[in-house]
Parts: structure tokens; sequence; C-alpha cells
């Protein structure tokens, strides 16, 4: 049986304040398995952790606590420059988001593909006006007929935001304070009361 592409194992950031008496401001936990190729629709408040859960599966950010193994791999164990070939995080406007060096690179193993199995969109830009959509749209199902994950990170302010990722998404997480409740369906999502709340009036819309 194949290896699942992504595996977060009991992944923790924290951060804290003051260098004597360290006081903890935030906390980030995070154990899931996407075994298959799909798309994974990833919503949640400001603040709540979901940027910063994208940086860590790309190693881009140093876990606390656990690991990410993309592929059969550690990324945090992989050269530098050839972590991108495992896993990319596009940030809003579709640029790529960069790592801190932490480890010499010689000291590190490669990655051994040469383009991503895991592509992360963090709040993709989706405007009705730019037919940009359409464009999108086609490359998250190109990539996942390519055997590869997708995860999109929306945060909803307008019904059609929702219509899309009903549409695209065949599975969910929802972030809020660092917690990360997942659903197998969007329906499920919506059972979930932080959920509703968190969309509050485009709940009747996309129900």
């Amino acid at each position: 049986m194949p290896a699942p592409i992504l595996e977060v194992r009991n992944l923790v950031k924290t951060y804290s304040r003051g260098l004597i008496a360290k006081q903890e401001t935030f906390r980030l936990e995070a154990d899931f398995t996407v075994a298959e190729p799909g798309v994974v629709g990833v919503m949640g408040p400001n603040g709540s952790g979901k940027t910063t859960l994208f940086e860590l599966i790309t190693g881009s950010n140093q876990p606390s606590g656990g690991e990410v193994i993309c592929m059969g791999k550690n990324i945090h164990h992989v050269k530098y420059r050839e972590r991108d070939r495992l896993a990319i995080h596009y940030h809003q406007s579709y640029q790529v988001r960069h790592f801190k060096r932490t480890k010499p690179a010689f000291m590190m193993e490669p990655a051994g593909l040469d383009y991503p199995m895991v592509h992360l969109f963090d709040e993709p830009q989706f405007n009705t006006q730019d037919g940009y959509i359409g464009f999108m749209l086609d490359f998250f199902v190109k990539l996942r007929r390519e055997g590869r994950v997708v995860f999109v990170c929306v945060h909803p302010n307008e019904p059609f935001h929702l219509e899309i990722m009903r549409e695209i998404c065949e599975r969910y997480i929802f972030v809020q304070k660092g917690h990360l409740t997942e659903a197998p369906d969007f329906a499920t999502l919506l059972q979930h009361a932080p959920v509703r709340d968190y969309l509050g009036r485009l709940v009747p819309d996309a129900a």
C-alpha cells in the first residue's frame, strides 16, 4: 500500500512573548492525513493560524513539535531549495512564499521530485470581473487529475466564494484559534456551530 501523499503528525507551533517569564500567545495544533489526490478547502477567521499551517506544511516555518511528511519525507529535513518540489505555498496574488534557513543545506536530504505534489493556495483573489476564476478552477482540477493535492484557503465574503468551495473541494478544514476541525463534505462542515457563526449571513445562501 503506497504511503499517504501528506501526513501532518502531531504538529505544534507556539509563539510566546517575554525573555525570562515567557507567556504563550498563540498555539496551533494539527494532526491529519491526506492519503490520495484531492482538493481540500480551508476556512477560518483572520489570525486563526491558516497561513501558519501552510508555512509549516511547506517547510517555510519551523514547528515547535511534530512533523510534516510529504511523499515519505520529513519536509523540514529536505534541502531548502528543493522543498518546493514537494509542497509549494502560493500567497494571495500567487506569489510563492519563501522560507527561513535554520540549518546548513549539506546536512539535509534531496526532495527526490521535480514538481510539487502538494499545492497550497492562500486566499487566491477570486474576482468575478477579471475572468481569472475559470482559469484557476481549471488549474486546480488539472493538478488533482495529475495525482496531486490542492489546498484552497478562502476567506468568504460573498455567496459565490462558498459556491466555489462547495463545487471544487472534496473535504474541508476549519481553523479557529489554532484548532482544526475536519469535515468530509460541505454539509457536515456547515453543521459545525463555529463555522456557521463565522460565515454569518452567507450560511442560508450556501445551505
